[in-house]
């Protein structure tokens, strides 16, 4: 299951150092923003993700309505020749509840290799193993909109940390802090070059929306 952000990501990344096959990169698209268990910001960059990752790319558009969600997730998954589904999952066991719900629905395997790992422990380890991503939505205390955009790298995760610190935000954004989109990682044969971008400010909180993105072999 794929977002585009840090943690769908590399819980790929992972998988793939396992020496798994991941066949299949499934991303829902909902028309509800406000969707309980998938992302609905910058979804227009996955398919670029995909081609830089190699790997096919499956979308299924859901109403995003909560509970139901989770039938448009299951038709979406029941005709691939899948043994498992890998997902992002951090904290959440609201997320992490209904996919393994589904996965005994349609007899497959649950894998989440972030599940209750440190937060801070989990940013350093995407930093250290090459991840570039930017911020592309903030929607807490603290968070304002100079935040997006920023990339976070080796040279900025320590003020990403320390700031979630002393606001008392959660390091990894796994409560919906703040949202990501990875430019560039290991496993990408291309890196994304965002070429124009919007950014929509309302009282607290914002998003970046992605106008135009190119990609340029490594």
């Amino acid at each position: 299951m794929i977002s585009g952000g840090k943690d769908s990501i590399h819980a790929i990344y992972i998988a793939l150092q396992y020496g798994w096959d991941v066949t299949y990169l499934v991303n829902l698209i909902p028309s509800n923003k406000n969707s309980w268990m998938f992302h609905s910001i910058n979804l227009q960059v996955v398919p670029a993700i995909a081609d830089s990752l190699g790997i096919p790319l499956v979308t299924k558009h859901t109403s995003g309505e909560k509970e139901r969600e989770l039938d448009d997730l299951e038709a979406a998954l029941k005709n691939l020749p899948i043994e498992g589904i890998i997902s992002g999952a951090v904290a959440s066991d609201y997320q992490r509840t209904r996919i393994n719900h589904v996965c005994d629905s349609l007899n497959l395997k649950s894998f989440t290799p972030l599940w209750h790992k440190n937060p801070e422990q989990l940013v350093r380890w995407q930093v250290d193993a090459g991840f570039r991503f930017i911020i592309v939505s903030v929607s807490a205390k603290g968070l304002g909109r100079e935040w997006l955009g920023k990339e976070i790298n080796e040279k900025s995760i320590d003020g990403l940390i320390e700031h979630c610190r002393k606001h008392r935000i959660h390091v990894a954004g796994e409560g919906g802090e703040f949202e990501t989109l990875v430019i560039d990682c290991p496993i990408y044969k291309k890196r994304l070059i965002i070429e124009d971008a919007e950014t929509i400010w309302s009282r607290d909180y914002g998003h970046l929306v992605i106008k135009s993105v190119d990609s340029k072999l490594k």
